[in-house]
């Protein structure tokens, strides 16, 4: 998987198409990626003790990797990432401007 936490994303599908954020968490068993304030669910929850009331949050789902594109620090275009050796080190590189991405 490409996408690392704290990398920022432009989503491509879905009800959220063309917004981007921040990657809070990678799940590379499943393919997804968790993105701040994108995908938004409301959940139910109900009440735990006696006298409290039932209430209704909102909660990031997780994504499809395929859904979301990384957008490069240097140039702020979605983007597909390349890998590269500099220097003994394997690293992350933006197709479109060849920069580096940390």
């Amino acid at each position: 998987m490409k996408l690392k936490k704290g990398d920022t994303v432009q989503i491509l599908k879905g009800k959220d198409r063309g917004k981007s954020g921040k990657v809070l968490r990678v799940l590379p068993e499943a393919n997804r990626v968790l993105v701040d304030g994108l995908n938004l669910i409301k959940k139910h929850r109900k009440p735990k003790r006696q006298g409290e009331k039932g209430e209704t949050i909102t909660l990031p789902r997780p994504l499809q990797v395929s859904n979301v594109m990384l957008l490069c620090p240097s140039c702020q275009r979605p983007t597909r990432v390349g890998y590269r050796f500099d220097s003994e080190k394997k690293v992350r590189f933006c197709k479109r401007c060849a920069a580096t991405i940390a």
